[in-house]
């Protein structure tokens, strides 16, 4: 038997090193469909007849719906590929990840944010990751998305994914071997 690949040819992952997904919190299930149901029986009280029952039947399946929609999105780290919402890109392209937690989130996607990155904000997460993008033909500066579990994310990315340093410019200035800069006499 052979094992099945993706269209693209790439080998699919049997298990990702990492994967949320930024499902709303629990407690707003049973509140947005008591919500509903007021809001139907509103309706039922002024209706007689089908028009009684017609708002349970649209209005509560509508509610299930717009909360499954809104935790839609999933943050995974597959292989070397991290995907976020529909986007994907290759962790050796990424640079040091920064975790911003939700009293400093404010003000990163506020007044700091570049409008050239790439945003994946769900306001019922506390925290943001904000990843640099080093590819110099990539025109986005960097990813910031929602997390719950930002620190293990973080702790699975490599630190600096292909052993270089890379300047603002984004090209590699040669393998970080060590802190120390060489002497004056060595060449």
């Amino acid at each position: 038997m052979v094992d099945r690949q993706p269209p693209d040819g790439r080998q699919a992952d049997a298990q990702p090193a990492f994967e949320e997904r930024l499902a709303v919190p629990w407690w707003w299930w049973p509140l947005g469909f008591g919500v509903a149901v007021l809001l139907a029986a509103e309706v039922h009280m002024g209706y007689p007849g089908v028009r009684a029952w017609l708002p349970y039947l649209l209005i509560v399946p509508l509610v299930g719906v717009v909360l499954a929609f809104m935790g839609r999105h999933r943050v995974a780290l597959h292989g070397d590929e991290l995907r976020v919402g529909p986007a994907r890109i290759a962790v050796r392209e990424l640079g040091q990840p920064e975790v911003i937690y939700s009293d400093a989130k404010r003000r990163a996607l506020g007044p700091d944010l570049d409008p050239a990155a790439f945003v994946l904000h769900t306001g019922w997460v506390g925290s943001v990751v904000r990843i640099p993008v080093t590819d110099p033909a990539d025109p986005t500066p960097y990813w910031i998305f929602s997390v719950r579990q930002a620190d293990k994310l973080v702790a699975l990315l490599p630190a600096d994914p292909d052993g270089l340093h890379r300047n603002s410019s984004g090209e590699s200035s040669g393998p970080r071997s060590s802190s120390r800069k060489p002497s004056a006499g060595s060449s």
